[in-house]
């Protein structure tokens, strides 16, 4: 059972940053894959950015691609989520999530709790 604890949302101007982090514990971390999801009022949940391969591989949806990063220390066990350039539309709850690789996707099973990410114009 993977553990989450996300960290780092807040609330920021459109065009500046935010750096939200994701503490995890309880895996296997060369087995697993790690992403970030959000929800934003009255929308779906959307898939932001995946990590697979250690990390070593990424995915973005279309929507953040050129303006946020993910990426993980292995030492401290931590997933990043590097945004940049935010606009009002970014804004939403982020949730940090954990699973098993597939061959072509990540087949989540563990959840954070999520930290809140507005931004203003």
């Amino acid at each position: 059972q993977v553990q989450l604890v996300e960290s780092g949302g807040g609330s920021v101007q459109a065009g500046g940053s935010l750096r939200l982090s994701c503490a995890a514990s309880g895996y296997t971390y060369g087995t697993v894959c790690m992403g970030w999801f959000r929800r934003a009022p009255g929308k779906e949940r959307e898939g932001v950015a995946t990590a697979y391969n250690g990390g070593r591989s990424t995915m973005y949806a279309d929507s953040v691609k050129g303006r946020v990063t993910i990426s993980q220390d292995k030492a401290k066990d931590t997933l990043y989520l590097q945004m940049n350039s935010l606009k009002p539309e970014d804004t939403a709850m982020y949730y940090c999530a954990a699973g098993l690789w597939y061959g072509s996707k990540c087949g989540y099973n563990s959840w954070g709790q999520g930290t809140q990410v507005t931004v203003s114009s």
